[in-house]
C-alpha cells in the first residue's frame, strides 16, 4: 500500500499543482471504514477548501474532475463531506504484490543512526524490567534496517559507576575478598545481585562507611589498584553474563562503549571545556551547590543541575553530555577498540584506552535514539540542552529520548516463581523491581520459567517430538510470548506481567502468532509433500504468471482483497511504529494480519479444492499473507517454530 500511494501523490500532485495551491505534503490518504467506501480516500479536498473558504465537497467534485484516470485505479467517486475515494484495479494490485514479495519500499531517511539501549549496570544479573528496554531497543534497530538505515546498536556499559562500586565495596569490606577470590564463584551475576542488596542496607544503617565508599569510587575511577581491577573483573564478567541472556530473547549489538574510556581517553576534558568557554556551565560560589559546575536549566527559573560535583567528580549527566556528542561525532576524536565477543559470525567490539591499530571506528551518526525509562527524562533533558548550548542545533534537534514506563509483576507470576512479597505488600495489585532492595525476578529465572511452561505445552500437544526439537521450540515459544507482551502495550503504559496471559495460544498473544505461522508453513509443506511443488516455486509461479482475483465469487473476492490490502500495509506500519516510537502499532497489527489469515484459510480450503483457478488465488493470496506476517515477526524478534 506504500508504493501505491507514493504513486498516487506524485501522480495527482503532477496533475494538480497548476490548478491548486498545494505542497506534496497536503496530499494524504485514509483508509475508509468499510470496503464499500473504497481502498483509500484522497483528505486534499478539506484541507484546501479550509484555506480558500470553499465547501470541501464543491472542492473534491471539481478536484476529481480533473483528476481523470489515475494509474492503479479502478474508479473514483466523491463521498460524504469532501473526500475522494479511490476504488483500485484488483487485479493489477494483486499481481504488484506477488512481484514486491519479500521487499520493502521502504527507503532510508539518515547517513547513519545509533540507538542506544540495554545499558544495565554491570554489577549484578539483569531483572525483567531490562527485558522491556531490549525489546523495544532491538525492535527499533530492526524496523529502522528495515527501512533501509545503516544503524549502531550501542549497549553502552557504566563500568565505573556506583552500582559497581557498592559491589567491590561489598566484596572488599563485607566478604573480605581479594579479587583471586572471584574466578571460585558460580553464577556470578546472581551471587552479585545478592551482595549487592547486602551492601545497600549496610550502608545506609553505617553511614560512617560512606568514606570508605568514596576511597573505592575514586581508585575505580581512575583504575587504580586492587578496587580498579577487581571493578574491571566484575563489570566484564557480569556483561558476559548479560549479552547472554539478552542473546536469549535475539538481541544482538555492535559495540559496547564504557565510561572507563570516556574518563581514560579524556572526552569529558574536552567537553567540558567546551560547556565551560560557552557559558553553558558556571562555577556556583555560594548556596547548596558551591564548587560545584552547574547548568541553570531552561523553562526552570532558578534551578540548576550539577555537572560536576565540589569534588571534581563529574555526575552521569555531564558524562552523559561528552557521550551524546561522541555518537553525533562532534568531539572530533574516538574511543579505540577490542574484541569482546562473537555472536554467530559477528565481532561485538568494546572500547578501550589503549592504543592499538584495528581502525575500527564507531559513533559518528546522524540521528541518535537513547532508550532510557521514564525515570531518567529529566537527565536527557538536560543532556539536549547542553548540545544547544554548545550550538549544536541540528543534534539536538534529532536526539530522541525513547521512554517507555516500568515492568512489575502479577502477584500470581510473583507467586510461580517464588519470589519475596515485602511485607505489608500482600494485596497489592502488582510489584515492583528494586534490584537495590533485592526485590523483583532476574530475567533469567523469568525466562526459564517461561520456557518449563512452554515445553509442558509442546509436550502435551505433540509428545512425539523428538527431545530437542521439544526444547528448541519452547525456547521459540517463551521468547515470543515475552516479546509479544512487551511490545503489544503502549511504551508509556505500566506492564503487569503475567505467565498465563502471555503463554496463551489464544488471543492477542505472542504464541498465537506463532501458531498462526505454523499453519501457513503447514500449507506449503503439506502442498510439497502432495505435489512437489516448493514454496519457493509458488513465490514464482505468482510472478510469473499472477491469478486473477477478479475471478472470485462475489463474497471471497471480498475476503481475499481484505486479507491482501491487510498484508500490504507493512511498510506503512513500520514507519507508523518508527515515527510515534510506539511498536504496539506494529504487535496489533501483526495480531490483526494472523485474525484474518485464520479466518480466510478456515473459510476457504486451499490444499483440497479441486477447482485449479480457486486454488491457485487462494495460494498466492496466502502466500502474499505469510510472507509479511514473517517478515512482521521478524521485526518483533519472534521466531516461527517448525511445529507447535
Amino acid at each position: 500500500m506504500h508504493t501505491i500511494k507514493s504513486r498516487l501523490r506524485a501522480r495527482i500532485g503532477e496533475i494538480l499543482a497548476g490548478a491548486y495551491p498545494i505542497a506534496p505534503n497536503d496530499i494524504d490518504f485514509i483508509i475508509p471504514p468499510q470496503a464499500k467506501m473504497g481502498d483509500l480516500a484522497l483528505t486534499l479536498p478539506f484541507g484546501l477548501a479550509k484555506r480558500q473558504k470553499l465547501n470541501p465537497r464543491a472542492v473534491a467534485q471539481e478536484m476529481m474532475s480533473r483528476l481523470g484516470t489515475l494509474p492503479g485505479v479502478a474508479r473514483m467517486e466523491v463521498a460524504g463531506a469532501g473526500y475522494i475515494n479511490l476504488f483500485l484495479d484488483k487485479d493489477a494490485f494483486f499481481a504488484a504484490r506477488l512481484a514486491a514479495a519479500g521487499t520493502t519500499a521502504l527507503r532510508p531517511a539518515e547517513r547513519k543512526v545509533i540507538v542506544e539501549h540495554t545499558n544495565i549496570n554491570p554489577n549484578k544479573a539483569a531483572h525483567i524490567g531490562h527485558l522491556r528496554n531490549t525489546c523495544l531497543g532491538d525492535t527499533l534497530v530492526r524496523c529502522l534496517r528495515f527501512q533501509g538505515e545503516t544503524v549502531e546498536a550501542q549497549n553502552y556499559i557504566d563500568d565505573t559507576g556506583v552500582q559497581v562500586v557498592d559491589v567491590v565495596f561489598g566484596f572488599l569490606e563485607i566478604e573480605k575478598k581479594s579479587l583471586a577470590d572471584l574466578d571460585g564463584i558460580e553464577r556470578f551475576d546472581f551471587y552479585c545481585w545478592d551482595l549487592y542488596a547486602r551492601t545497600a542496607a549496610m550502608l545506609e544503617k553505617e553511614p560512617a562507611a560512606q568514606a570508605r565508599k568514596t576511597e573505592i569510587l575514586k581508585a575505580v575511577e581512575h583504575g587504580q589498584g586492587e578496587a580498579g581491577a577487581m571493578a574491571a573483573y566484575v563489570s566484564r564478567r557480569i556483561l558476559r553474563a548479560h549479552l547472554a541472556t539478552m542473546k536469549r530473547i535475539g538481541a544482538a549489538y555492535d559495540v559496547l562503549p564504557c565510561e572507563s574510556s570516556i574518563l581514560d581517553l579524556r572526552f569529558w576534558d574536552k567537553a567540558f571545556e567546551r560547556l565551560k568557554q560557552e557559558g553553558a556551565i558556571t562555577l556556583a560560589g555560594e548556596g547548596p551547590n558551591a564548587g560545584c559546575w552547574v547548568m541553570r536549566l531552561e523553562d526552570e527559573e532558578d534551578k540548576e543541575k550539577i555537572i560536576v560535583r565540589s569534588s571534581g567528580t563529574v555526575t552521569y549527566v555531564g558524562k552523559d553530555i561528552a557521550y551524546q556528542m561522541w555518537k553525533f561525532g562532534l568531539l572530533e576524536r574516538d574511543f579505540y577498540y577490542e574484541p569482546f565477543a562473537e555472536d554467530e559470525g559477528r565481532t561485538i567490539w568494546m572500547s578501550t584506552a589503549a592504543p592499538n591499530e584495528r581502525g575500527i571506528h564507531f559513533g559518528g551518526g546522524s540521528r541518535v535514539y537513547n532508550v532510557i525509562d521514564t525515570r531518567q527524562s529529566y537527565l536527557q533533558k538536560v543532556v539536549v540542552q547542553g548540545l544547544r548550548a554548545l550550538h549544536f542545533e541540528a543534534q539536538a534537534a534529532k536526539s530522541t529520548h525513547f521512554s517507555y514506563e516500568m515492568v512489575a509483576l502479577s502477584p500470581r507470576s510473583m507467586k510461580e516463581l517464588g519470589a519475596t512479597i515485602a511485607a505489608g505488600d500482600e494485596d497489592k495489585a502488582f510489584h515492583e523491581v528494586s534490584g537495590r532492595k533485592g526485590l523483583g525476578v532476574k530475567a533469567d529465572d523469568l525466562l526459564d520459567k517461561l520456557e518449563a511452561n512452554a515445553y509442558a505445552e509442546v509436550a502435551k500437544r505433540n509428545p512425539d517430538l523428538p527431545e530437542e526439537t521439544k526444547r528448541r521450540t519452547s525456547r521459540d515459544i517463551a521468547r515470543g510470548a515475552l516479546r509479544y507482551f512487551m511490545l503489544k502495550f503502549t511504551r508509556n503504559a505500566l506492564i503487569i506481567f503475567d505467565f498465563a496471559e502471555a503463554l496463551s495460544f489464544e488471543g492477542e498473544t505472542g504464541p498465537y502468532l506463532q501458531y498462526t505461522a505454523v499453519r501457513l508453513n503447514s500449507i506449503f509443506r503439506k502442498l510439497e509433500e502432495r505435489e512437489g511443488r516448493t514454496l519457493a516455486a509458488v513465490g514464482e509461479a505468482g510472478r510469473e504468471h499472477p491469478p486473477a482475483m477478479s475471478t472470485l465469487p462475489a463474497q471471497e473476492q471480498a475476503d481475499a482483497w481484505g486479507l491482501l490490502t491487510l498484508s500490504s500495509q507493512l511498510d506503512d506500519e513500520v514507519l507508523r511504529s518508527i515515527e510515534a516510537l510506539e511498536f504496539s502499532h506494529l504487535a496489533k497489527y501483526a495480531f490483526s494480519l494472523c485474525q484474518a489469515c485464520n479466518g480466510y484459510y478456515h473459510k476457504y480450503p486451499v490444499l483440497n479444492e479441486e477447482d485449479a483457478g480457486l486454488k491457485a488465488v487462494r495460494l498466492q493470496v496466502l502466500y502474499s499473507a505469510r510472507d509479511v506476517l514473517v517478515r512482521a515477526l521478524d521485526l518483533m524478534g519472534i521466531p516461527v517454530p517448525e511445529r507447535m
